[in-house]
């Protein structure tokens, strides 16, 4: 018999709504997260968070401490990072996400950032999502690239558990034996957890797919099988991005994106 989860429909049968700032998740509404994957320097996240703003996102993401595959690889920009997101905020009015690797930097992250984001490495780090799980903030979780929908689902009941219910789900693709993309989006993901949890659910096309070419459509798919929003890489000059360009859309692609999502949205009503 399936072990009752907190996160679960059989426990709430209502849908969850998060509020990052003056933004929600979920309940009908469709957030856009955009920015770039790591904050490389003041003049590239103040442009890209005034460009994300302008073109109808809801909330910036860029990530002050960054787990990397290679020892050797960029780690991100630690405290300055966090500091430039508050500026950011600061000028544009757009509450941020940032990423927090360990139970170490759970209080400086949560201390300035408006929700806390838990990556795919981390999902089964249990004593880091006890950590997050026991600060005020929303946080964001992460599918593992190798996780079921049930053990995912259960990472995000450590949080609960700890006493933190603003919990946002993120499928960002799985590892698959296909190679023509960096993982494998699971968009069938989306309406299985509209089915098994309460929880809000977003898609992340940019991790999942690798490729900024098929961002857009990995996109609409998302918004179409009734995702609660995006979490989307924009770079000012991807080609010069120390994390991830191939994956970013350039300020243009991204502003033509929001136009295509309205559209769609009021298609589907």
């Amino acid at each position: 018999m399936k072990s009752l989860r907190f996160v679960g429909r059989e426990f709430q049968s209502e849908s969850s709504v998060v509020k990052v700032g003056g933004v929600s998740i979920g309940g009908g509404d469709f957030s856009v997260i955009a920015g770039p994957c790591a904050v490389e320097s003041r003049d590239q996240i103040l442009s890209t968070a005034r460009a994300v703003a302008s073109a109808g996102a809801g909330i910036l993401r860029g990530d002050a401490y960054k787990p990397r595959t290679s020892p050797y690889a960029f780690q991100g920009l630690g405290q300055e990072a966090l500091d430039l997101l508050v500026e950011a905020r600061a000028e544009t009015g757009l509450p941020f996400v940032a990423e927090v690797v360990d139970p170490r930097h759970v209080e400086a992250v949560s201390s300035v950032a408006d929700m806390l984001r838990i990556g795919t490495r981390n999902m089964a780090n249990y004593v880091l999502l006890k950590e997050v799980g026991s600060q005020p903030k929303p946080v964001m979780l992460k599918r593992s690239r190798t996780a079921t929908v049930g053990e995912w689902l259960d990472a995000a009941e450590y949080i609960y558990d700890s006493g933190n219910h603003d919990i946002v789900l993120v499928e960002r693709g799985i590892r698959t034996f296909e190679t023509s993309t960096r993982n494998t989006l699971d968009i069938s993901a989306v309406p299985v957890l509209k089915t098994e949890t309460h929880l809000p659910v977003l898609v992340d096309p940019s991790h999942a797919s690798g490729r900024a070419d098929i961002v857009p459509s990995l996109s609409r798919a998302a918004l179409a099988v009734g995702a609660d929003g995006l979490l989307i890489d924009v770079h000012p000059d991807p080609p010069r991005a120390i994390v991830d360009g191939a994956q970013a859309l350039t300020i243009e692609e991204f502003e033509a994106l929001m136009g295509q999502l309205r559209a769609l949205e009021s298609l589907l009503g």
